[in-house]
């Protein structure tokens, strides 16, 4: 079997066959907010399948394509999105989790901007805010870097303090306020899923300083900051978590949801990647 780095390479001799171009920013877009990739213009669109290597996806709300392209408007850097992302609930490995990120930080992307859709565990936060992560807890279980590392890639022991870069955030804080928007900050837990939390387990999160949860993200980030990447992350939360919510759960809420932030998602990461141009 081929080394991580020859797979890498070869996905990447692929990607650039199908586009020359070197992005500035890579993006992971969550569940319901792939609609922002239809928004890139001078588009390269390469679904994940025409990929050697990179990994499919299986969840509604997720596309399964690769758009390489810039803002319709103003300045901008070239961006590779991938609309739609991978999760260990569906029974992949930590490394095919990371994959498509990896490829793109190889293709020679050194900002990543990392969107999910979350559930709301702090009071403050209501369905339909777009939150900053400050920081995460990462609850799967799971990483990226076990196993024989990659030393190609990044350090065998990377350091996580400022896993989502202060600067970026900054930058972000003064997007939302170019475009009237007002972003919170949380701290992002990671479970594995695919089941929501329970009430219980709930409490137990925000006893540990959890403002947000989810199923993904976590895993990307670690990966990237190995390879040296700035991280940006950003949740819309989409319904309230176990116990704070009403009602019961269902992903069917957490797709309408990201549906009606669509057009103030889109305004806010237009504004933002305009800041990295």
């Amino acid at each position: 079997m081929n080394t991580l780095r020859e797979r890498l390479d070869e996905s990447v001799a692929a990607l650039r066959a199908r586009d020359a171009r070197v992005p500035t920013v890579a993006l992971v877009l969550g569940s319901g907010l792939g609609a922002f990739a239809d928004t890139l213009v001078d588009a390269t669109v390469i679904p994940f399948a025409e990929v050697p290597h990179l990994a499919n996806v299986t969840v509604p709300g997720h596309a399964g394509k690769l758009v390489i392209g810039r803002l319709k408007e103003g300045p901008s850097p070239v961006v590779a999105a991938l609309a739609g992302r991978i999760h260990l609930y569906e029974g992949h490995s930590p490394d095919d989790v990371v994959y498509n990120v990896r490829a793109l930080l190889t293709l020679g992307a050194r900002n990543l901007v990392v969107t999910n859709a979350a559930g709301g565990i702090s009071p403050t936060l209501r369905p339909g805010d777009l939150t900053l992560i400050t920081d995460h807890l990462n609850l799967t279980g799971r990483s990226p870097l076990s196993g024989p590392n990659e030393d190609s890639l990044g350090p065998r022991f990377p350091d996580m303090t400022d896993a989502y870069d202060p600067a970026l955030r900054k930058l972000a804080h003064a997007a939302a306020e170019s475009v009237g928007q007002t972003l919170r900050e949380g701290v992002y837990a990671g479970l594995l899923g695919p089941s929501y939390e329970t009430p219980a387990e709930i409490r137990m999160l925000r006893a540990m300083g959890a403002d947000l949860v989810g199923m993904s993200t976590v895993a990307e980030v670690i990966a990237a900051r190995h390879m040296g990447a700035r991280v940006l992350g950003m949740s819309c939360v989409t319904n309230l978590a176990a116990g704070v919510s009403p009602h019961a759960l269902s992903h069917a809420e957490v797709e309408e949801t990201a549906r009606a932030a669509r057009d103030r998602f889109i305004a806010l990461l237009e504004a933002i990647l305009r800041g990295l141009a």
